[in-house]
């Protein structure tokens, strides 16, 4: 079992350079804790997330780490225009010495995209052609394309990635009937849905990975994103999951509320008490934590475990400590 970090990156605070700089503390953290990768959101317009430019604080993550890996999850394709997104992939991954890891997705916010001027109606379509022409572009000196979107003739393309063809692949996962085509896409995926939901899921996309022809050693990363608050005794832990929760929940709120809307979907509970008992968050001793993610992952049936460890107003110390007690006595017991 490999673990990752999450992070929205959402408002903690006033002092957003405080912010950042104690966000990079904590990754430098996490990359002696032993996590396999450090991944971060995108959000525009919204406390959910204060790093609208994933490379930008990316670019520091590479050059504060040396062997932790890293990248979006996701950048939202339809918010960017391929030539410069191709630049942006490489030099990323060629000045981490290929760590980067490669989110890709149209984002949860119709309102986000729309505010650049994005029709979500074409988001799907839209996505799609992104998608191709920045993987071609990844493997390509010369860039040939003609679609609804984008047209390119023979484009010189200079930069090229480290890791070849391209950085490993990420999606972010909200339905069943997504199983089957994400694993004919070979991509990692992160699943949105509570441990039960998450174990439909891998056992779809093993199934149809094993229909692929694939061995199942090398089936890529099925992963469930959770909230993880580790502090030295149940309570304590709890009582600062529970006041951080509710601050983050608020920012996913935010841009639904200001148009008069609720969530699309119950993505995760609203009252801590049940997102604790669905799994959505864990949060108590280092017995209490490992016991309930080792259950949990059993149920989801998953090989990558990704934390959120930084969100509300969680403070420095608080989410140390959390890193520094899963690396000792909950991930080297699962």
């Amino acid at each position: 079992m490999k673990f990752g970090v999450f992070d929205h990156m959402d408002r903690a605070g006033p002092d957003l350079g405080r912010q950042f700089e104690e966000r990079l503390r904590l990754v430098e953290l996490y990359e002696g804790a032993g996590f396999h990768a450090y991944h971060l959101a995108e959000h525009h317009a919204t406390p959910l997330g204060m790093a609208p430019s994933p490379s930008v604080f990316l670019a520091a993550v590479a050059q504060r780490t040396t062997t932790l890996r890293f990248g979006p999850l996701v950048y939202t394709l339809n918010l960017y225009h391929p030539l410069r997104l191709i630049d942006e992939i490489c030099m990323l991954d060629q000045m981490s010495g290929g760590r980067l890891e490669l989110g890709v997705g149209r984002g949860i916010s119709p309102y986000e995209v729309g505010y650049y001027g994005v029709d979500p109606a074409t988001g799907p379509e839209r996505f799609a052609e992104v998608l191709a022409v920045v993987l071609k572009g990844l493997v390509t000196r010369r860039l040939d394309h003609a679609g609804k979107y984008f047209t390119f003739d023979d484009v010189p393309i200079e930069m090229q990635p480290a890791q070849r063809p391209h950085p490993p692949l990420w999606y972010g996962a909200n339905s069943l009937e997504s199983a089957d085509r994400l694993a004919g896409q070979a991509l990692n995926v992160v699943v949105g849905m509570n441990p039960q939901g998450v174990g439909a899921f891998a056992q779809r996309y093993r199934a149809a990975w094993k229909a692929l022809g694939h061995d199942q050693a090398t089936l890529p990363f099925v992963g469930l994103s959770r909230h993880v608050v580790v502090g030295d005794t149940d309570r304590e832990a709890r009582s600062a999951a529970s006041r951080a929760y509710a601050l983050w929940y608020d920012a996913l709120l935010h841009l639904w509320r200001a148009h008069g809307v609720g969530l699309p979907r119950q993505m995760i509970p609203a009252e801590f008490e049940d997102a604790l008992d669905g799994g959505y968050i864990i949060a108590g001793s280092a017995a209490t934590v490992r016991d309930r993610l080792k259950r949990d992952n059993e149920v989801a049936s998953i090989n990558y475990c990704l934390c959120r460890l930084a969100f509300g107003d969680l403070s420095f110390e608080e989410s140390r400590r959390s890193v520094e007690l899963l690396a000792s006595e909950v991930m080297p017991a699962l």
